[in-house]
């Protein structure tokens, strides 16, 4: 079975073309950007996961998200 782009871990370019092309250009608008922008990710986790995550980060006297964050640079730094 073929991922669709909004599960594929990584889409392709024009993957969300057609998607866009249903938006409404009114409530589009262009934004320069803030190199010291920060990010909020909401992440939802359940059951055993959310379980799981509470162990390990008790575990490394860590908040759970810190942990995540954590997680987050090691699945950055290159391979090696």
């Amino acid at each position: 079975m073929t991922p669709t782009p909004w599960a594929d871990p990584e889409p392709q370019p024009g993957d969300f073309d057609a998607d866009l092309a249903t938006i409404d250009p009114r409530f589009v608008g262009a934004h320069r950007g803030n190199p010291d922008a920060k990010v909020r990710i909401v992440v939802s986790i359940e059951g055993e996961d959310a379980r799981r995550l509470q162990r390990l980060s008790a575990a490394r006297g860590e908040k759970p998200t810190e942990l995540i964050a954590e997680l987050l640079r090691e699945a950055d730094k290159p391979a090696g």
